[in-house]
Order: C-alpha cells, then sequence, then structure tokens
C-alpha cells in the first residue's frame, strides 16, 4: 500500500512539475495563428487569442498616407488581388485590397482594439521609418485606452529602427532578431539597446547558444516552431518562448 501511495505521489509530482515546465514557456501566436487563419488578419488574432496565447506577434509597414499597416511582405501580390510594393499606398486603396480567405489588411489601431490588452504584442517593425509613428500609437494606447506598457514589445531585423526606438523611448521593451548564427552581435546590439530578448531563428540554436543568451541577461524567444519534434527540441534547449504558426500545438 505505501510502495502504491509512494508512486501515486511521484507520478502526480512529475505531471505537476511538466506542466509547470510548459505553462513558464513563453506562447507566441505568430502573426495571429497564421496555421489557421491568413496571416496578419483580425480573424488571424481572434484565433490566437481563442488559443490562449501569452503574445500575439504582428508585423508593420508605414504607407505612403502614414498609416501603419499591418502586413508581412514588401509587396501584396503573394496573399491578395493587388500588385505593389505596399508602402506606396494609400489607406483608401488599400482598405480596398482583399487578401486570401476574403479579408483586409488591417491598422494597427484595430489590432489594438481586439486584443485589448488581453495578452502581450510584439510588433515588428518591418518596414523604414516605422518606428516614431509605432511608438506614438502604443503610447496613446498604455495612456489613453488601458494598455499596460510592460504588454509592448518592439522587435526588428532593421536594428536602426530599435536604435530609434529607444531614443524615442527608454522603458519600451525590446527584443534583437537575427537570422543567422551571429550571435555575439545580436548580443552586443542588445546590451546596447537595454534590451529584453534576442530573438533567432530556431534552426541556429543549440542549448549552448541559449545558455550563451540568456546568461548574458536576455531571454530567448526563437522563430518559427511548428513542428512537434521541434517544438520539444526547444523546450530541451530551455528557451523562453516561442513564435508558432499552431499555439494550440505547444500548449
Amino acid at each position: 500500500m505505501k510502495k502504491v501511495l509512494f508512486w501515486g505521489i511521484f507520478c502526480l509530482t512529475l505531471l505537476s512539475s511538466c506542466e509547470m515546465d510548459k505553462k513558464e514557456l513563453l506562447v507566441i501566436g505568430h502573426r495571429g495563428a497564421m496555421g489557421y487563419e491568413t496571416e496578419n488578419t483580425l480573424a488571424s488574432i481572434q484565433k490566437a487569442l481563442d488559443l490562449g496565447v501569452d503574445m500575439i506577434e504582428i508585423d508593420v509597414f508605414k504607407i505612403k498616407s502614414g498609416e501603419i499597416m499591418v502586413f508581412h511582405d514588401q509587396t501584396l501580390d503573394r496573399i491578395s488581388n493587388a500588385p505593389g510594393n505596399i508602402e506606396e499606398y494609400y489607406i483608401g486603396d488599400l482598405k480596398q485590397v482583399i487578401l486570401d480567405g476574403n479579408h483586409r489588411i488591417p491598422t494597427l489601431q484595430e489590432v489594438l482594439k481586439l486584443i485589448d490588452n488581453k495578452v502581450a504584442l510584439n510588433i515588428e517593425l518591418k518596414g523604414t521609418n516605422t518606428a516614431d509613428r509605432v511608438n506614438f500609437i502604443t503610447n496613446y494606447y498604455a495612456e489613453k485606452h488601458g494598455w499596460s506598457s510592460e504588454n509592448f514589445v518592439i522587435s526588428s531585423f532593421n536594428w536602426d529602427e530599435l536604435k530609434y526606438t529607444r531614443e524615442l523611448n527608454p522603458d519600451r521593451a525590446i527584443a534583437v532578431l537575427t537570422e543567422d548564427e551571429a550571435f555575439d552581435e545580436a548580443i552586443a546590439m542588445a546590451k546596447e539597446l537595454n534590451a529584453v530578448a534576442v530573438n533567432p531563428w530556431f534552426k541556429t540554436l543549440t542549448a549552448e547558444k541559449v545558455k550563451q543568451i540568456q546568461n548574458e541577461g536576455f531571454k530567448v524567444y526563437t522563430y518559427t516552431v511548428n513542428e512537434p519534434e521541434d517544438l520539444q527540441q526547444m523546450l530541451d534547449f530551455g528557451v523562453d518562448g516561442v513564435f508558432t504558426n499552431y499555439p494550440d500545438r505547444v500548449q
């Protein structure tokens, strides 16, 4: 009886420990939940919310009429019925563009209204000259619409935009994106920016690289991890969070 009781307690403790490890991993919906809905649309973002993510990642460009639009590619062709560079559009014309699945391209403000501070938001600055306007909008939503300032994270492969973000806002959380194995340069930039995280491509990571970044005081949020075996490997490596198209595969 004592042995049965011991093994019962042991198994419960083990399960509890596994659940705790899972909860500690930040689940970040990549472009919303783009495995299920057209990327960076309100539908995709709502799906990510429905799946219980900890954070949502979106991409933004500043268009010709000045608005910040939520879209990933420099050109519209891949997932829409329109051609051309998104930065050359005016808002009136861009709002007529139809995306795959009969969706529209949202503004940053539309996304913020939908999320409503329920989860954190990682805004990736894809286009140039985005830092100023994004900083203005996020500050406005923090001051006037109840958003927690700490629920905004700004990331980019364009480190100049991150530098300008830091000039504009000494307190904004910044994550340094990197797609190659130049971890030393990414860490140096993260130190310069007083960033919170380094976001590398998961295929460039090893357990040692994760520990190197963490030992320098930064979180490791890695992208874009979709397959169960890759998710498990990232857990084994000890990353702090994963960007994924399928958030329910992590939870």
